[in-house]
């Protein structure tokens, strides 16, 4: 048994951003690094967060903190590709959220990589967990996937 996680597809996510590949963002190995992905990942969750009005970066009160991430690599890809980051809710708890993540290469039907990114709800000032707010659990449970 190997352990390594089946590629998802297209099917399997809800929301797509594409996001352009920088040269910087190569490694000495001439692909992109590994912590890049993670970029990519927190850049769809805040992105959609923000556009969808459930974050304001200098004022809201509840925020969601990164609790755990995972990324598994099936491909490389380097600058200067344009990839998908795609997402899903995989799990909707009380105080958290856990994103299933994908990245395709443009146009792609399988991911490159995928993974979870986890975030915590929590009052902004004492960072102690609060119930995700009602309007932003709506939303997410409509990204939630089987």
């Amino acid at each position: 048994m190997s352990g390594k996680p089946v590629r998802l597809g297209r099917g399997d996510f809800r929301v797509f951003r594409t996001i352009s590949t920088r040269w910087a963002d190569n490694d000495v190995f001439g692909h992109v690094n590994n912590v890049v992905y993670y970029n990519w990942f927190d850049t769809l969750i805040t992105g959609w967060l923000i556009e969808n009005r459930f974050l304001d970066i200098a004022a809201s009160e509840i925020v969601g903190l990164v609790a755990g991430t995972r990324c598994d690599y099936f491909e490389s890809v380097a600058f200067p590709e344009t990839v998908e980051a795609a997402m899903a809710v995989e799990r909707l708890g009380r105080s958290s959220v856990t994103y299933r993540i994908g990245i395709f290469r443009e146009g792609g039907p399988v991911t490159v990589a995928q993974g979870l990114f986890t975030h915590v709800y929590v009052a902004r000032g004492p960072q102690t967990p609060v119930p995700i707010p009602a309007p932003l659990r709506e939303a997410l449970a409509r990204l939630q996937v089987g």
